[in-house]
């Protein structure tokens, strides 16, 4: 197969930066985002297989920002087919927003924040690069969250944007189809990542791995897998769907 341009966000670390080394592993060549690591993208970038990889930087609450950062990955590495809206926010460990215990001021903050990085950023890269898949077709996969399902009461304005973000994956996955793009959504449970190290210690993280039968996390490289293939040609008539990688901690009818 060709090598493909792909463009992962928030790739300098945790998922993206597993799924980033997935696409570079398989021949293609990755424009790593990050929106204040540059040492980690730069170092990602020296590390994955293969040429031509670049890094990119962009605040995705900025649309301006947004809009540059992707024609830049494009110019640069010679168009776009694929897009990975990886890049999101979840709250410090410290910082939830339960509806009684936040104060409105605070309540208002966090959604903006989470919204605007999670839901509206996502889409705005979205419609960046699709302008560049619509003459030669493409592959969008989001990564979403089991939260969109389950709910997360201390977090909600986390779990509906990744509510949303499912909801804007099966828009356009009919409104792109004419086009050749097909767009697809995984939702994974709880991931180890350097991000969820303190989740995950003590009792807390005994607790977490227990969700699962199978008594543990997600590994980065499992949700990139599924990413990956979601993105392959063979996966077209995947476009649409949702996959849950959560090891039956969650299920859903």
């Amino acid at each position: 197969m060709t090598a493909r341009a792909v463009l992962v966000t928030g790739s300098s670390r945790g998922i993206g930066r597993a799924v980033a080394t997935a696409f570079a592993a398989g021949g293609d060549r990755v424009a790593i985002h990050h929106r204040d690591s540059a040492a980690a993208a730069e170092e990602l970038r020296a590390q994955l297989p293969g040429t031509g990889h670049v890094v990119v930087r962009a605040d995705l609450t900025d649309p301006d920002a947004v809009r540059a950062m992707v024609d830049r990955a494009a110019e640069q590495l010679g168009g776009l087919d694929v897009l990975v809206n990886n890049a999101g926010m979840y709250g410090d460990r410290d910082d939830p927003h339960p509806i009684f215990g936040t104060s409105y001021e605070e309540w208002q903050r966090r959604w903006r924040q989470v919204l605007e990085t999670n839901l509206t950023g996502a889409g705005n890269v979205t419609w960046c690069a699709a302008q560049h898949m619509r003459e030669r077709g493409g592959r969008i996969v989001n990564v979403s969250s089991r939260g969109a399902f389950r709910g997360e009461p201390h977090q909600p304005a986390y779990g509906a944007s990744k509510a949303g973000l499912n909801a804007l994956g099966q828009s356009l996955a009919v409104a792109l189809a004419p086009y050749g793009i097909a767009v697809a959504t995984v939702a994974p449970g709880f991931v180890a990542t350097d991000m969820t190290t303190e989740h995950l210690r003590g009792e807390s993280g005994a607790a977490i791995r227990a969700q699962s039968p199978f008594d543990r996390v997600a590994r980065p490289e499992e949700i990139a897998a599924a990413v990956h293939w979601l993105a392959s040609p063979e996966a077209e008539w995947a476009s649409g769907t949702i996959i849950d990688l959560n090891g039956a901690s969650y299920l859903r009818s």
